[in-house]
């Protein structure tokens, strides 16, 4: 739990902020608690605990959504490494990554897709992390924890699509001048509209996929209370 408030620190304002991407201090507040998150998983595997739950429903859901992701993922992993998609053939057709393009507020002509990291893979790894660690929620013991824990990893799902989506359409859709509608930016937590769109889909994965869960296993307990 301290390891999730520790992390949670970026949602205070000015945490993360595009126009300073350099580490600074305050940085080392979240990465303490990705720090306290990895020391207590060894921790657990040292101890003999095992993280593997005995039935897991909805893998191919899980794997449709990843290979998804990982497809939009592409031009931002290019970037990363430093190049375009240009001169891949078969993905050039597919994304617009080097051609020189402008934006809404933004008329100097730029690559679509500029080297270096972009919030839209960011946004991946929290779906995909997201993915990986809801096959565990059912593992967690507590009623109380699971609940938190299924809260927080349906927040980080709807969270890291909103990142995807509003970088993927600026990109791919946007600077194609097929629209100048952009999806707002939820980088940064803010009340907005958007942030209540994402707030409003991570209480319906966790009504739909969370809370029966837990009502199965408040079910059981009291079946196994009641058996002499």
């Amino acid at each position: 739990m301290l390891g999730i408030v520790l992390s949670a620190a970026v949602f205070w304002p000015t945490i993360v902020d595009q126009a300073k991407l350099d580490a600074r201090p305050v940085n080392a507040i979240a990465a303490v608690g990705v720090a306290l998150a990895l020391g207590l998983t060894l921790w657990s595997f040292r101890r003999g605990g095992s993280w593997r739950p005995d039935h897991v429903h909805g893998d191919g859901i899980r794997a449709v959504i990843a290979v998804v992701a990982v497809l939009l993922a592409l031009p931002w992993a290019a970037a990363d490494l430093g190049f375009s998609l240009d001169g891949v053939p078969g993905l050039r057709s597919i994304f617009l990554t080097g051609s020189l393009r402008t934006q809404p507020g933004d008329p100097v002509f730029h690559p679509a897709v500029h080297h270096g990291h972009h919030h839209g893979m960011d946004g991946t790894l929290l779906v995909l992390v997201a993915l990986i660690l809801s096959r565990l929620v059912g593992a967690v013991r507590g009623r109380v924890l699971r609940g938190v824990f299924g809260a927080y990893l349906a927040l980080m799902f709807c969270y890291g699509v909103g990142d995807i989506a509003n970088d993927a359409w600026l990109e791919q859709v946007v600077k194609r001048d097929w629209t100048a509608w952009e999806v707002p930016d939820v980088t940064t937590p803010k009340v907005s509209a958007a942030w209540g769109l994402i707030l409003f889909g991570a209480a319906c994965l966790w009504l739909l996929l969370v809370l029966p869960g837990l009502r199965r296993g408040r079910h059981c307990a009291r079946s196994r209370t009641a058996t002499p």
